[in-house]
C-alpha cells in the first residue's frame, strides 16, 4: 500500500477515545490526528456508550477507570451495541489483571500506562487489519452459504419441489438426524450442504467423510482422532473429524459401506454425543447434526445383517429421497443452463446456450449417471464449442443416442405401411392429409419406442416440427404405443 493509500484508508477510520483525564484525551487526539484518523472523545462511561450508539466508531480506546462506571461495564454495554468493534484497553500497570479479564469478555488487547506511541499505533493498525480480515471472511462465508443454499434447488419439477419442501422443514430443527437416499450423481452432497447452510448451524463447520473411500483400519482414527503413542505412527496427538465439526454438521456419505465394527462405535456416539480418541481415556463431548447418505437400500441391508438395525433407526429420523434425472426430465433445460454458466466460469470461456437440437438429445437420453453425468457432458461440450453455442457435434452422440451407431436405416419406401386412402370416402382433402400425417407420426413414434429425435429423423423433419404436429393432433409424448 502506498503512503497516499494508507493516508486515505486512515482518514476513513474513526477512533473513540474514552478517558476521564483531559490531558490524556488531548494527547491521544493529537497523535491520532497526525496519523489522519478521525477522532471523537468521551470523558465518562455513559458518554462513551452514547457515542458508540450515535457515531459507530471503528475502534475504541477505553480507560478502565472512569468516574461513573468501571470500564468492564462500559465494554459489556458497547459490545451489545457493536459486537464486532475492536476495543483496546488502556490501564495503569496495576490493572493488568482487569485488562486480561476484559480480553476474555471481548476486548482486542490492552496497553499499560505509560506506553510508547509506536506501540499504540502498531496495535491500532493490527486491530484494523484483523477487522478487515473478519469482514472479508464474513463476506465469503455469506457468499458460500448462499451458493450452497441455492445450488441444489435447480429445477421446478414436482419431485424437486417435494425435496425443497422437505429441506425447509428439516432445517427448522438444528439437531434432527437426516438420512438421504438417492442414486449416484443425484446430488446427495449438495442437499446435505443446503441443509447445513440453511440451518442455525450455518456459521459452524460442515465436515464430511466418504465411508467408501477410507479403509476401515484408518476410519476410526480419522473420525475420533488419537492420542500420542496410541499406535506405531502416532507421534503426536491428533483431533478427529467429529471433534473438528463441533457445533456444526457432520456428513457421512455412502453410510451403507461402513463396517459393522464402526457402525457400533457410531451408534454409541449418537447415543451419548461423546467419544474417546484412540488410545485416550477422556470423554470428549460435541454437539453435532448428523446427515447420512446412501445409494443402497438400508432396510434390506438390515434384514441381511449387513447394517445394524439400531443404527438405521437412529439415523432414519428425517428421510429424503432424491429423484433420478430421468424422473425429472423437465428440469434438464434449467439444469443445462445452470451447468453451462458454471462451466463457462470454470473454463474462463464464454458459452451461452445449447442449440435446440442439442437440447433434444439431452432430453431423450436416460442419464444413468444422473446430474453428475450431465455436468460432465456439459463441461466437455463447453470445452469443444467455439461460437458460444453447444451443438450436437459437441456432444458424445454415440453414448447419448439410444440405439444409435449400429442400426442400418430402412429405405424410405419401407419405413411405413399406411392404410389405403380413397377420395370417395366422404372426407375432404384436408381431412385425408391430416389423417395420413397423424398415422405417419404415430407409426414413427411407435417404431422408435417414443424417441422423438429418432422419429423426427425418420420422418425427415426437425423435432420442433414433430412436437408441434404431435400437439396439433393430440398425440401424447412418453408413450410407446399410439392409436
Amino acid at each position: 500500500m502506498s503512503a497516499s493509500e494508507a493516508k486515505e484508508t486512515a482518514m476513513s477510520k474513526s477512533i473513540l477515545v474514552v478517558d476521564d483525564e483531559q490531558s490524556m484525551r488531548i494527547f491521544l487526539t493529537k497523535i491520532l490526528l497526525q496519523e489522519n484518523y478521525s477522532v471523537v472523545t468521551a470523558s465518562s462511561g455513559a458518554e462513551a456508550v452514547n457515542r458508540v450508539s450515535c457515531d459507530e466508531p471503528d475502534i475504541l480506546l477505553l480507560d478502565l477507570r472512569l468516574p461513573d462506571m468501571d470500564g468492564m461495564t462500559v465494554l459489556e454495554k458497547v459490545k451489545k451495541v457493536l459486537p464486532a468493534i475492536p476495543v483496546i484497553i488502556i490501564t495503569a500497570h496495576g490493572g493488568v489483571q482487569s485488562a486480561v479479564e476484559a480480553m476474555r469478555k471481548g476486548a482486542y488487547h490492552y496497553l499499560t500506562k505509560p506506553f510508547k506511541v509506536d506501540e499504540l499505533l502498531i496495535m491500532i493498525g493490527m486491530a484494523f487489519e484483523r477487522e478487515t480480515l473478519r469482514k472479508q471472511v464474513s463476506h465469503f462465508r455469506k457468499q458460500d452459504r448462499k451458493a450452497h443454499q441455492t445450488e441444489y434447488i435447480v429445477g421446478t419439477s414436482p419431485a424437486m419441489k417435494t425435496v425443497q419442501e422437505m429441506v425447509e422443514r428439516i432445517t427448522e430443527s438444528g439437531a434432527t438426524n437426516v438420512l438421504i437416499y438417492g442414486e449416484s450423481g443425484t446430488g446427495k452432497q449438495l442437499v446435505a450442504n443446503a441443509i447445513h447452510y440453511k440451518s442455525r448451524r450455518a456459521s459452524k463447520p460442515f465436515v464430511e467423510v466418504n465411508c467408501a473411500s477410507i479403509p476401515d483400519t484408518l476410519m476410526e482414527s480419522e473420525l475420533f482422532g488419537f492420542e500420542q503413542g496410541a499406535f506405531t505412527d502416532a507421534r503426536e496427538k491428533k483431533s478427529g473429524l467429529l471433534e473438528e465439526a463441533d457445533q456444526g454438521t457432520f456428513f457421512f456419505d455412502e453410510i451403507g459401506d461402513m463396517s459393522l465394527h464402526l457402525q457400533a462405535k457410531l451408534l454409541k456416539f449418537l447415543d451419548t454425543k461423546s467419544f474417546r480418541r484412540v488410545g485416550g481415556t477422556k470423554e470428549i463431548h460435541v454437539d453435532l447434526r448428523i446427515i447420512a447418505a446412501t445409494n443402497q437400500d438400508l432396510l434390506t441391508a438390515v434384514q441381511q445383517k449387513a447394517f445394524r438395525g439400531d443404527l438405521y433407526y437412529r439415523l432414519n429420523v428425517a428421510t429424503l429421497v432424491l429423484p433420478t434425472l430421468r424422473e425429472r426430465k423437465e428440469d434438464i433445460p434449467l439444469l443445462a443452463k445452470h451447468l453451462i454458466k458454471q462451466s463457462s466460469q470454470k473454463l474462463g470461456k464464454k458459452v451461452d446456450e445449447l442449440s435446440p437440437e442439442a437440447l433434444d438429445v439431452l432430453l431423450d437420453y436416460e442419464w444413468p449417471g444422473n446430474i453428475r453425468e450431465l455436468e460432465n457432458v456439459i463441461e466437455r461440450a463447453a470445452i469443444l464449442c467455439a461460437d458460444g453455442i453447444i451443438h450436437t457435434s459437441h456432444l458424445p452422440i454415440k453414448d447419448l443416442m439410444r440405439g444409435g451407431g449400429g442400426e442400418t436405416e430402412e429405405p424410405t419406401s419401407k419405413r411405413f405401411q399406411t392404410d389405403a386412402i380413397s377420395i370417395d370416402n366422404g372426407k375432404s382433402m384436408k381431412d385425408i392429409v391430416q389423417s395420413v400425417e397423424r398415422k405417419l407420426i404415430s407409426d414413427a413414434l411407435q417404431r422408435c419406442g417414443g424417441n422423438q429425435v429418432r422419429a423426427a429423423k425418420l420422418l425427415g423433419v426437425t423435432r420442433d416440427i414433430l412436437r408441434y404436429r404431435m400437439k396439433h393432433y393430440g398425440i401424447p409424448p412418453g408413450r410407446t404405443s399410439w392409436g
